[in-house]
């Protein structure tokens, strides 16, 4: 990544990204489409019920992990070997005990963590065993993440891709078997879900250790060392409550949203299932500028980070393009998936949410692009500001506009946070650029201490 067409190279590291992130969506898609079609509307929406509880936890598993490759990328680049392989296996470490830690204090705030959020008893039971299944898999969730991230950050994004394929196919036979023949019901989609996730994590540990010869460690580079563990949780630990501070004011939209009724929320998930799928290249393009910037920052090719960045912002107005054609063109037909032909008021809703949403993705591109740039920087905890940005735009949506606007006020929620977050990181970005040129030209480190 540190020499080249930045253009090309950004956009054939984050393709393998880009389709293995599809495919996790697709996990949803699946899940959802089945129990909607199969299990009927009122489990859709328990299993959409807890959609931004689930990513309050997930989304920071999910942070932490791409924080802690930016140390290892970032050493990958400078060529310093011994410190990369310290980093691997501190990370590895921190993996273990936050995912079990997680997982047991979620698993065992299920109950009330669904009253809070206002689900309604018809679903209530539902919703629960979904999400307590869910919590119960985040050692997976966060193994996987965790080494799909360092094979990424030595330069290999195409094989996390065809694992992840693998287990997708093997989440699809899952799902039928759980639910159809099984009889599991929603908890039969979780379990699928979970199971297929921890194949991935198992097939990634295995490639990692045979495959890269550089892993492999010295005895004195086996060791839990405080600078570095402290290292990588000063980078992972900003961005994955960078995500769970985002996740906060999705939660309250979401509390707004189930208060609406049944339908809403069954409208709702499967809005959501459908953008989420939409919007993943773009998360995916701002994991590929973290670890272009980051391995561009150990490199000392500072010139290189502005190019990449026009580089992403471009594809990113192209696909801007594309979903809001095909989300204006064929958002009901995608709904059907999920929904029957006769829930008319559940395929109107769903299709309000997509208009809406998908007019304002080239905002939402522009942020993950500066987000992830900023964190493959150093500046982890300047880039977690954003999602506050976002979460008390979202506070304010549910508090006053949907209030006001009912539905329609749901559908706006996102998109306001997107601007807002904007506003914040646009300045946020050219500030770090000039930190960095300044202690360039005073002589000072490239890689800076996590900021």
């Amino acid at each position: 990544m540190t020499a080249g067409s930045p253009l090309r190279l950004i956009f054939n590291f984050s393709m393998p990204l880009i389709l293995g992130n599809l495919l996790q969506q697709t996990y949803n898609l699946i899940d959802a489409s089945i129990v909607g079609r199969f299990l009927g509307i009122r489990d859709l929406a328990a299993v959409g019920a807890s959609t931004s509880v689930t990513f309050l936890i997930i989304g920071f598993c999910l942070g932490c992990c791409c924080g802690f490759g930016i140390p290892v990328a970032q050493t990958f680049g400078a060529h310093r070997y011994k410190q990369m392989r310290s980093f691997v296996y501190n990370a590895l470490w921190l993996a273990v005990i936050i995912s079990v830690t997680l997982t047991l204090v979620t698993a065992l705030s299920c109950g009330r963590i669904l009253r809070s959020m206002q689900t309604p008893d018809e679903i209530f039971r539902g919703a629960y065993i979904y999400l307590l299944v869910t919590f119960l898999g985040i050692p997976f969730t966060f193994l996987y993440n965790l080494l799909a991230g360092i094979i990424r950050a030595l330069g290999d994004s195409k094989t996390p891709f065809w694992f992840l394929l693998f287990s997708t196919l093997l989440n699809i036979v899952l799902d039928l078997l759980f639910i159809l023949v099984f009889g599991w019901g929603v908890g039969g989609a979780a379990v699928a879900t979970v199971t297929s996730q921890g194949v991935s994590a198992v097939l990634c540990l295995v490639y990692m250790f045979r495959k890269f010869d550089i892993l492999r460690m010295e005895p004195d580079e086996r060791r839990l060392r405080r600078q570095y563990a402290l290292r990588l949780l000063g980078m992972g630990i900003p961005m994955g409550l960078q995500f769970s501070i985002t996740a906060i004011g999705s939660i309250m939209l979401q509390s707004s949203n189930n208060a609406l009724g049944t339908a809403c929320v069954a409208a709702f998930t499967t809005g959501m299932r459908i953008k989420m799928f939409f919007i993943c290249p773009f998360e995916s393009l701002g994991i590929a500028m973290a670890t272009y910037c980051g391995q561009n920052l150990g490199a000392g090719r500072l010139e290189r980070i502005g190019r990449g960045l026009k580089a992403a912002f471009f594809m990113v107005v192209c696909y801007c393009v594309f979903c809001f054609a095909v989300l204006h063109l064929y958002a009901r037909p995608l709904a059907m998936w999920f929904v029957e032909a006769g829930e008319t008021e559940i395929l109107d809703k769903a299709c309000q949410f997509l208009y809406i949403s998908s007019t304002y993705y080239v905002p939402l591109g522009t942020l993950c692009l500066l987000r992830y740039s900023i964190q493959g920087l150093g500046f982890s905890r300047l880039a977690m500001l954003s999602g506050v940005f976002e979460m008390v735009d979202r506070a304010a949506v549910s508090l006053w506009i949907v209030p006001a606007m009912g539905y329609t006020g749901v559908c706006y929620g996102d998109p306001s946070a997107w601007f807002a977050a904007c506003l914040f990181l646009i300045p946020a970005y050219r500030w770090v650029i000039r930190r960095l040129r300044s202690r360039s030209r005073k002589g000072g480190p490239a890689i800076p201490a996590a900021a």
